[in-house]
């Protein structure tokens, strides 16, 4: 067997890499896990250590092939949580779509809790894992894979229709739409905060009423005439590039999606809220705006973000109310993980520093950007492209 090469760096708030939150997998303590795996086989080693900032995980190499292993803090993650994701990947699998595999312990478990942590263990998907040291807010290589990555996104979308378990019960590190997606926000926005003791703690220190008032509720105000034609449904919420796994015949090919990765930020919301975070997360280089205050246009991707809804729209087109709704509920899509990340940052990890970056950056700024030059650019695009449709609105 190899021996761990932990990493000295993970992925921090910004550009640079960080010491990580939490310790890396060792080797031992895998060969413990996976002996409850007997369809795996003997672990040879560990292979690559992943630089994500709130897990632990790896890939380990085994006498069955490679696996990946991901561990959570169980005040993350509890066993059931974990469920919750994995119940909708296996409806995605029945559906034919390539979803992660999530092995079953021999007791049939997907997850498994020891010593304060809880696990999985996926099969290593088909495809090649092209964007796997990318950060977060990364764009794509290139217009061919926004284009892949649209079309797979609207057919996992196809795949998630009936599938109707109710919203997730995990409370840190989510993405969902239940705030915003109301008549009266304000008040959804009190009872998510009372739900998260570390959240109302931290808010009780800041002016958040005024500040939601002021930054977040003029683009309800746009969004909330459209909520009505916006149709429940169970999306993946964290569509980024590195979530991804690729087949390509040639560099200079057209590329297309092998497996979709990452369940974690699942949740019932609606196709555009889905659509909306694929373009936070891909289109907008939001950690190299602030060095370039004059030329921020330039970080706004719009080549790939036509290539990714054209893709998309040739599977599943939108709606005129889907249409009018994506330019509306853009900047409020990041919300609920903003605020999810602030309880984790300030109640689990302690972080003064990253929960005022949370609060400051993430949930405040990233929504006052739409007001700039290069937000308003973006805005005004995705109505102009969607301006016939919008027309035919009853």
């Amino acid at each position: 067997m190899t021996s761990d090469n932990s990493p000295l760096l993970s992925h921090g708030m910004g550009l640079e890499p960080v010491a990580p939150s939490w310790p890396a997998l060792r080797l031992d303590e895998v060969v413990r896990l996976l002996q409850r795996y007997p369809q795996v086989g003997a672990v040879q080693g560990l292979s690559w250590h992943s630089p994500r900032p709130f897990s632990s995980a790896c890939t380990v190499d085994t006498a069955s092939g490679p696996v990946f292993v991901k561990r959570l803090l169980q005040a993350i993650r509890s066993v059931e949580e974990l469920m919750e994701e994995h119940r909708f990947m296996a409806h995605l699998q029945q559906r034919g779509l390539a979803a992660s595999e999530v092995l079953h312990a021999a007791d049939g478990a997907s997850a498994i809790a020891d010593d304060g942590w809880t696990y999985e263990v996926h099969r290593i998907g088909a495809g090649v894992d092209l964007y796997r040291d990318a950060t977060s807010w990364t764009p794509f290589l290139k217009p061919q894979h926004a284009a892949a990555a649209g079309t797979a996104l609207a057919h996992m979308h196809s795949a998630a229709r009936g599938y109707d378990a109710p919203a997730r019960s995990a409370q840190l590190l989510v993405s969902g739409f239940t705030i915003f997606n109301a008549d009266d926000p304000l008040t959804r926005m009190q009872q998510y905060i009372a739900q998260r003791p570390a959240l109302a703690d931290y808010l009780a220190q800041r002016p958040w009423r005024d500040d939601v008032q002021r930054v977040l509720m003029p683009f309800h105000a746009r969004l909330q005439p459209l909520l009505n034609g916006l149709t429940p449904l169970w999306t993946h919420n964290d569509w980024h590039a590195s979530n991804l796994l690729w087949h390509t015949k040639a560099p200079s090919a057209a590329a297309e999606v092998t497996t979709i990765l990452d369940f974690g930020l699942a949740d019932r919301t609606c196709a555009v809220y889905d659509i909306a975070n694929a373009i936070e997360r891909n289109i907008i280089e939001w950690l190299a705006l602030p060095s370039h205050p004059s030329s921020q246009r330039q970080l706004v991707h719009i080549d790939q973000l036509d290539a990714m809804l054209d893709a998309y729209e040739a599977v599943t087109p939108l709606s005129p109310q889907e249409a009018a709704a994506l330019p509306a509920l853009l900047p409020l899509a990041h919300v609920e993980f903003a605020l999810s990340e602030l309880a984790y940052f300030h109640g689990v990890l302690g972080s003064a520093d990253n929960s005022a970056l949370a609060y400051d950056t993430y949930l405040l700024g990233h929504a006052e950007w739409f007001h700039s030059d290069a937000g308003q650019y973006l805005l005004e695009h995705l109505r102009q492209r969607y301006a016939h449709l919008m027309n035919k609105e009853p």
